[in-house]
């Protein structure tokens, strides 16, 4: 799967992309959970050099620096204030492959 393919509010077998921007982490608490954590707001870049926000979550912000090669594998994508965004959310899986 490729960044161009992505669909708001679709499932992301796998994706592989270069993480070439990466903001500062901030907490959160989910007004309908209750959960709390940290998110990360990032920009990942795939090989045809197509941009798409990536969403880190908790640990998965650790992992990540600018320039990692990611994986994602049974990720979502979803927009959000109008802009697409992908995420390995609560049951998928974010690998760094290099």
């Amino acid at each position: 799967m490729m960044a161009k393919d992505l669909k708001d509010k679709t499932k992301v077998d796998e994706l592989v992309l270069t993480i070439v921007e990466k903001k500062e982490p901030r907490e959160f608490q989910s007004k309908w959970s209750g959960a709390s954590g940290k998110v990360c707001d990032a920009v990942g870049q795939d090989d045809n050099g197509d941009s798409v926000s990536v969403t880190l979550w908790n640990e998965d912000i650790e992992k990540v620096d600018v320039n990692s090669k990611i994986r994602i594998t049974n990720g979502w994508a979803s927009s959000y204030k109008n802009k697409l965004q992908v995420s390995a959310g609560k049951f998928g899986k974010l690998e760094v492959i290099s």
